[in-house]
């Protein structure tokens, strides 16, 4: 079984932010696979689908970005699934508007998702997707807070939309059973 967990803000007021990059992406893979979230359970909604013959679970956390992994380490526990067989995708915002990485495990980058996520299933040792958003222009504090909360303009949803094309391709190659370094020597 596998895990798949896009990462976001719940509500209303955060739809289409910056943040909610993880959200975003994986709404793009169930809309392409005509699958939805119609569960709710560990503080996440949920659909757990049998894909290319492989169990997995797809997951948006509802307890805000900073407490994902409470969610996350919920469903790994009580699923059974074993860290190197979840993928977290999400914003990083070092590294250019849409652009793909895959890594197969290490820190935070200082996002904070990713750190709970770490300090919740007891390990770094999962894989991310991660998904340029790109620094705001003047880096302040506030600035940084205000930019990762702000929605894209038309240009950078062009720029998106692609990101999102090719993050539910590596979606699907990871759940295939493509190894991460297959999947970063593709995507990367």
């Amino acid at each position: 079984m596998k895990i798949i967990a896009g990462l976001g803000n719940p509500g209303k007021k955060y739809d289409g932010t910056k943040h909610n990059t993880g959200f975003m992406a994986l709404d793009h893979f169930l809309q392409k696979n005509a699958l939805n979230l119609e569960r709710a359970k560990f503080e996440g909604k949920y659909t757990k689908q049998k894909i290319a013959g492989i169990e997995v679970i797809l997951l948006e956390p509802q307890t805000f970005m900073n407490d994902s992994g409470r969610s996350v380490a919920q469903f790994a526990h009580f699923f059974k699934v074993e860290p190197q067989d979840i993928l977290i995708v999400h914003d990083d915002m070092d590294m250019p508007l849409g652009k793909i990485r895959i890594r197969a495990n290490g820190k935070s980058g200082g996002h904070n998702g990713i750190k709970s996520i770490i300090r919740d299933l007891g390990t770094n040792n999962f894989n991310r997707l991660k998904i340029g958003i790109r620094h705001p222009a003047n880096v302040t504090e506030a600035s940084v807070v205000s930019w990762v909360l702000s929605p894209f303009n038309t240009e950078q949803k062009q720029l998106m939309d692609e990101a999102f094309d090719t993050a539910s391709e590596v979606i699907t190659d990871f759940i295939a059973g493509k190894s991460t370094q297959y999947l970063m020597n593709k995507y990367n």
